[in-house]
């Protein structure tokens, strides 16, 4: 079921055969990978839960897009394990194969939170970021859980 943030950006899952895929739209790329990370969150908790009390910055750089977007996921995803936090709100600038981001979050609260899964990694598998319509991009793919 996608979920509605403002105009016409969502997020939300789809069915895979393994894992869960995650898929993020928006006006933009940038807009399409924030989507997606909401789309990440939701997979752990409910993002709207997610205080953003802690600010951290991240980068990355691939050859293409679409290997961006999985850098992109894959960064969150080590960021959540390693410090142990849940993000809810992100600030993408996408300049050629380079991304900058900041991510603000807060540490995981087991007993708010209620963990459902924890993500592995974001894989290749229905890896996409494309412009569907005029200003209306999607980026997304399958994450390992």
């Amino acid at each position: 079921m996608p979920h509605e943030t403002e105009g016409n950006s969502r997020w939300e899952h789809f069915a895979h055969d393994a894992d869960i895929g995650i898929r993020g739209a928006g006006a933009t790329p940038a807009a399409a990978f924030e989507q997606a990370a909401l789309a990440l969150t939701g997979l752990v908790t409910d993002p709207g839960i997610v205080e953003t009390r802690q600010c951290i910055d991240l980068t990355c750089e691939a050859p293409d897009t679409e290997l961006l977007f999985a850098d992109w996921i894959n960064a969150l995803i080590y960021e959540m394990s390693v410090r142990k936090m849940l993000f809810s709100r992100f600030a993408v600038t996408i300049d050629g194969t380079k991304l900058k981001a900041q991510a603000w979050g807060e540490p995981v609260d087991r007993d708010r939170h209620q963990p459902v899964v924890e993500p592995k990694g974001a894989t290749y598998t229905e890896l996409r970021v494309a412009e569907q319509a005029p200003g209306q991009w999607i980026a997304q793919c399958v994450v390992d859980v």
